[in-house]
């Protein structure tokens, strides 16, 4: 080789490396900068009123006063202030707060095909789906009337010290940048459990959830796994996934797991806002090992978690769907929303007069090791619910049921079918219930062509802008 071409050749691999480490360095920074802007907590008190039912997943709960005799119109109070109302505020909070959140992290292990560490400031919708089939495996195991034990004793979300911590990480991350990998925060261990075995074997279940949502590539259901099964549609890490995308990446990580615990669910995902009940059916019927999991009642039939992703409206939500967005969210069996305002994921579990309640995953935490045993849970629950006017909910998103049985189905079809039944104002139901199988109508492709029927590759020429069929 000449002196020229060795001096050319070595000039390239200079320039290669070069550029992977610019690489690296962009993505430390960026991945610092979204620590920062989603650990800015601006904490403000959210308002319940005195005088309205609160919803969560279900569930019915009053802040009436004690002293109020009579309703009065501007009555409200702050969030929680045990001296303003009586009535099951503590059972509110502890139900709220027992719900698994899962929010944006950083600093995991890089993402499949990148070098990306954190999901910050692209990842809602996926985190806003997990919280959603957490939910699903909270009924499965443990039931709609569990809650975990250390629920009221989360602290409060506060600005001043979140706000701090996060400065602290990013003048750290930008340090590592240049001196080496960063160290990692250690979280508080949290003490305390439950001494029956009833309430140990609860937590087991409680652990065992939370760790199959981890953040590394070996959780079974969590963002690591999700990432992958969106590359097969052309998604990658550091794109932005919409509420349908996110519905059938779920079903396939579901259907794919090598987890025994979780052999005995399916994920159903409707298809052109239809649900095929024979197809449920028929997904209740398979016979499963439920061996791996800690002992419990052993059920002859797989449960189906029920996703359906809809459309409530053009460009705006159409304000006739209110009424049916209450009527879902009022469902014990319904597992939640994923929706939000536009580009911006939450998770919607309940509602106030006209306002949703929402968990809200845009707050970057550090990663936690869930593989140990005694890994820390409270930043895996929430102290604090959101509110959001209805008329802000973006109109496309995913609703999700929760059916432990062919029975328990029969029942929630012919209920939803009523809640369905389209008002005055209405012009289509927001789904709809069909009988027999989706392949038995003349449907426009093959079932393998239609299982990812809401990507598009936003890269390709031509390629749609919505990832849902319009009503």
């Amino acid at each position: 080789m000449s002196c020229d071409g060795f001096y050319s050749s070595m000039a390239d691999e200079m320039e290669t490396k070069g550029t992977d480490e610019v690489e690296k360095l962009k993505t430390r920074f960026m991945s610092a900068w979204h620590s920062m802007k989603y650990s800015w907590v601006l904490k403000t008190k959210t308002s319940f009123s005195r005088n309205s039912p609160v919803f969560l997943l279900g569930k019915c709960y009053h802040f009436k006063a004690e002293d109020d005799e009579s309703p009065t119109e501007n009555s409200a109070t702050d969030e929680f202030s045990h001296d303003a109302v009586m009535g099951n505020v503590d059972d509110f909070r502890k139900d709220f707060a027992s719900r698994v959140w899962l929010t944006y992290r950083e600093e995991f292990a890089a993402l499949p095909g990148s070098t990306v560490t954190s999901d910050c400031g692209w990842g809602c919708t996926l985190r806003a789906g997990q919280m959603m089939l957490a939910q699903a495996l909270l009924l499965h195991f443990l039931g709609r009337d569990w809650t975990w034990p250390e629920a009221l004793n989360l602290e409060p979300l506060d600005t001043e010290t979140r706000t701090s911590s996060a400065a602290r990480r990013l003048v750290a991350s930008l340090e590592a940048s240049f001196q080496g990998d960063r160290p990692r925060v250690p979280e508080p261990l949290c003490q305390g459990g439950a001494e029956e075995a009833d309430s140990h074997l609860k937590e087991v279940y409680h652990r065992t959830i939370v760790t199959w949502f981890g953040d590394s590539p070996s959780a079974h259901l969590g963002v690591h796994r999700l990432v992958t099964l969106g590359m097969t549609s052309g998604k990658r890490a550091g794109d932005w996934y919409g509420p349908a995308v996110v519905a059938h990446i779920l079903r396939k990580a579901v259907e794919e797991t090598t987890e025994p615990g979780l052999k005995g669910i399916s994920v159903y995902v409707a298809q052109d806002c239809t649900v095929y009940s024979a197809d449920v059916i028929e997904s209740h019927s398979a016979r499963t090992d439920t061996c791996g999991v800690p002992e419990g009642p052993v059920a002859d039939s797989r449960a189906v978690i029920i996703l359906i992703p809809i459309r409530l409206g053009g460009e705006k939500i159409n304000p006739d769907y209110f009424n049916f967005v209450k009527g879902i969210l009022s469902l014990e069996y319904c597992i939640g929303i994923i929706g939000g305002k536009p580009k911006q994921a939450y998770y919607f579990v309940g509602f106030q007069d006209d306002s949703l309640i929402y968990m809200d995953p845009h707050y970057c935490q550090s990663f936690v090791d869930v593989s140990t045993s005694d890994f820390p849970l409270q930043s895996y629950h929430c102290p604090s619910p959101k509110k959001m006017p209805f008329i802000k909910m973006d109109p496309s998103c995913t609703i999700g049921f929760y059916s432990k049985s062919v029975q328990d189905y029969e029942r929630i079809s012919n209920e939803l079918s009523k809640v369905l039944q389209p008002s005055a104002k209405e012009k289509y139901p927001a789904f709809t219930f069909m009988k027999g199988h989706g392949r038995d109508y003349e449907l426009s492709a093959p079932v393998e062509k239609k299982e990812w029927p809401f990507i598009t590759d936003k890269r390709k020429a031509g390629a749609s802008a919505g990832d849902f069929v319009l009503l």
